[in-house]
Order: structure tokens, then sequence, then C-alpha cells
């Protein structure tokens, strides 16, 4: 759910938001397409607009909404539906932020790409299914904490048995 300001998408784990079932048939142009639009509304808004506008033609028109936040050089863009509350999301995309500075450590641009396994599990942890699972960011913290113990264990073992061989 970030863009860079280049119009590069650095995760495409936005799509499990989108509730639209075409996007599973959809072709990587398509995909392309959706993504430079999404960026063409979003980074020609002025900085002291609101941060939700309706989607676009390829992003499903007037039933869907794409609610952004701007930081430093990054877009969190997310697409809903109609039906969600834009503030809510506004504040899930500050959760997720905040979240992801904490996990990192005053998150930059080259964690988000060196690790993107770690910002999908982070989302993961918030949002599956289209569905708002977590927004207390102490709980999602503890989660990732275990997750990755879980995962320097596993590493350890792995290694220690390929020692013994």
């Amino acid at each position: 759910p970030f863009i860079k300001k280049q119009t590069k998408l650095k995760t495409r784990n936005y799509c499990s938001f989108l509730n639209v079932s075409l996007y599973s048939v959809q072709n990587e142009d398509t995909e392309q397409q959706i993504i430079r639009e999404t960026f063409h509304l979003v980074s020609k808004r002025d900085e002291n607009v609101c941060n939700f506008l309706e989607g676009g033609l390829l992003i499903g028109g007037l039933d869907y909404k794409l609610i952004y936040r701007h930081y430093a050089t990054l877009y969190f863009v997310f697409c809903v539906d109609s039906s969600e509350s834009e503030l809510g999301i506004l504040d899930l995309i500050q959760v997720f932020v905040e979240t992801l500075d904490k996990c990192f450590e005053n998150v930059c641009e080259l964690d988000l790409i060196f690790h993107v396994d770690k910002v999908h599990h982070i989302l993961a942890e918030m949002v599956m299914g289209g569905m708002v699972l977590e927004t207390n960011m102490n709980e999602i913290i503890t989660q990732v904490d275990a997750q990755n113990k879980m995962e320097k264990s596993e590493t350890f073992i792995f290694q220690s048995t390929r020692q013994d061989r």
C-alpha cells in the first residue's frame, strides 16, 4: 500500500485490501495502469486537501475510494469500498506507519524494500481478507517480535542440523 514519488510500487499486497473480483484475473499491464492512475490521482493533489478521493475508472469508479497519507517521499494508499470509514482507514494507515517506524527503528524506504516480507507480516497482523483485525500497535509489535524469535530459532536449528552432517 505504499508508492514512492517516482511511481514505483514498493509492495503489491495492496490487492488484499480490494474486494474487487476483477483483480484476480487482471494481467500485469492492467495492474501497472492501476498503479499509474492511483499515483496520478494522489500525487497531483495539493498537500492541504483531504486525504481521500473517489477511485478512478480502473479502480472501480464511484464504488471505491482511495485513502492515503503522504510521508516524506512515500504515499501509503488504501483502496476501499464506499462503505468504509475514511477516518478509520486514515487511522489504520497511521498505526501501520507508526508500527513500521517502531519495528525498523526510524523506518526508511530501504527498510521497506529490503524487508518486504516483514512489512507484509506487519500488514497481515493488521488486516486479513479485507477486515481490520488489529489496530493496537503494542499487540502488533508483540506478534511481530514473536514471529522474529521463531524464525531465528528455526534458523539456528536448521544451521545446527547442517553442521552435524
